[in-house]
């Protein structure tokens, strides 16, 4: 399968994915969908790049259909950009609460999923 079938194929089943998340969860006004597609897109990108063991397992086209393709199209910037001057419009403080917890949160989860690459690299090493 050539890389691009391959993005094409992840891309198709992420924003999937993201649509479904947001047809879950009904917010009332604040975008708690892309806050948790984005959280979990971070760590999940971290822990795939960061996991020597997966790497090594997957073909390289599956690996990109994973991380570019699933990854990049369940998570969405331009939707925090969006509904972050929506936000702004009925709460500045919503606003500005949701741009810290989405960047704060986001490099927690990249950290989390960090250290649990590390840890099943360990695992698998013994």
């Amino acid at each position: 399968m050539k890389p691009f079938l391959a993005i094409g194929f992840g891309g198709m089943l992420g924003s999937g994915a993201r649509y479904g998340v947001s047809l879950l969860l009904d917010t009332n006004g604040f975008p708690l969908s892309t806050l948790i597609v984005n959280l979990i897109g971070c760590f999940m990108l971290a822990y795939l790049l960061n996991n020597t063991f997966i790497k090594q397992r997957l073909k390289a086209n599956t690996f990109i259909a994973l991380t570019t393709g699933l990854i990049g199209s369940f998570t969405t910037f331009s939707a925090l950009a969006v509904e972050s001057v929506q936000l702004w419009e009925t709460s500045t403080i919503a606003s500005f609460g949701y741009i810290i917890i989405t960047l704060v949160g986001g490099l927690v989860f990249c950290y989390l999923g960090f250290q649990l690459a590390q840890r099943t690299r360990k695992q698998v090493a013994k």
